[in-house]
C-alpha cells in the first residue's frame, strides 16, 4: 500500500491495493488512515457490491438512505445519479444524513457512469475550518445548537406527486432532530463544525452563522478535490 497525502490539510491517495480483498488487517489500516486524513481516494477499484458493504462496515454502523432508491440485494447501498429529467439537488456543504438522530459515522462512494465534463466532489474540513476560528467565534459557536430537518431536505420530493406518500415512513422514523453545531469527533476526539445546509433552515439565525463561519472561512489548504474516473472509490470521515 502506498499513501500519498493530498496538498492541504485533507485527503490522500492510496494505491497498490485490492479493495476486494477480504482483509481485516487492510480495513483496520484504512480506517487508522480515514481518521488521519479524514478523506481517501482509491483509484481503479471494481469492487464488488459485497466488497463496497465489508468496507462502509469497517468504518461504523451502516445506515440505508431512505430517500434514494438502493441496489438490489443490497438495501444499505444507494443509488445516486444527476440526470437532465432528475438533476442532482445537493449543491452545497453537508455532511450526510444528519436529520438523524445517530448519523453515519462516514460514507463509502464508488463511481460507475461519470460525465465527460464536471461531476467533481468538493471535500472540506470542518476540524480545520474550526481551528481557523478566533477563540471568541469558537467559544460562541460551541453554544449553540441547530435543527436538523428531513422534511426540509427533501421539501422538493415532498412536493412532488406521490412525494410525500412515498416517503411517508422516511418522515415517520426521522422527525426533526438537534445536533450541537460544534461536533465532537467520537474517535479523534477533534472538534468540528457541524452544519447542513441541506436540511437547516435558511432563515435560523443559528444556522446562518454556523454556515458563514464554516464555510466561508474555508481557504485553499482546507478543502480539496480529485477528478472521478470509473471505478473509483472513496472513503470520507463524517
Amino acid at each position: 500500500m502506498r499513501i500519498n497525502k493530498r496538498l492541504g490539510v485533507l485527503g490522500a491517495e492510496i494505491t497498490d491495493v485490492n479493495l476486494n480483498d477480504n482483509n481485516t488487517s487492510l480495513y483496520i489500516e484504512i480506517h487508522h488512515l480515514l481518521m488521519e486524513h479524514q478523506v481517501l481516494f482509491f483509484r481503479d477499484q471494481d469492487i464488488s457490491y459485497s466488497s463496497h458493504k465489508r468496507l462502509a462496515e469497517s468504518i461504523g454502523l451502516v445506515k440505508p438512505h431512505p430517500a434514494y432508491n438502493t441496489v438490489e440485494n443490497f438495501p444499505e447501498i444507494s443509488i445516486l445519479e444527476s440526470t437532465a429529467d432528475s438533476p442532482s439537488k445537493i449543491e452545497c456543504w453537508h455532511s450526510d444524513m444528519t436529520y438523524s438522530n445517530k448519523p453515519p459515522r462516514g460514507t463509502v462512494l464508488r463511481s460507475r457512469i461519470i460525465p465527460e465534463v464536471g461531476g467533481d466532489t468538493l471535500w472540506s474540513s470542518m476540524t480545520a475550518a474550526f481551528n481557523g476560528l478566533s477563540s471568541s467565534m469558537q467559544e460562541m459557536l460551541k453554544g449553540l445548537s441547530a435543527v436538523h430537518d428531513f422534511c426540509h431536505g427533501f421539501q422538493e420530493t415532498l412536493s412532488q406527486p406521490e412525494g410525500r406518500k412515498r416517503l411517508k415512513l422516511a418522515i415517520k422514523e426521522n422527525p426533526p432532530v438537534t445536533h450541537p453545531v460544534i461536533n465532537i469527533h467520537p474517535m479523534t476526539k477533534k472538534l468540528g463544525i457541524y452544519v447542513n445546509m441541506n436540511v437547516m433552515g435558511n432563515e435560523d439565525f443559528v444556522v446562518k452563522v454556523a454556515n458563514s463561519a464554516g464555510h466561508t472561512h474555508l481557504n485553499v489548504g482546507e478543502k480539496t478535490t480529485v477528478s472521478w474516473d470509473v471505478s473509483d472509490c472513496r472513503a470520507l470521515d463524517a
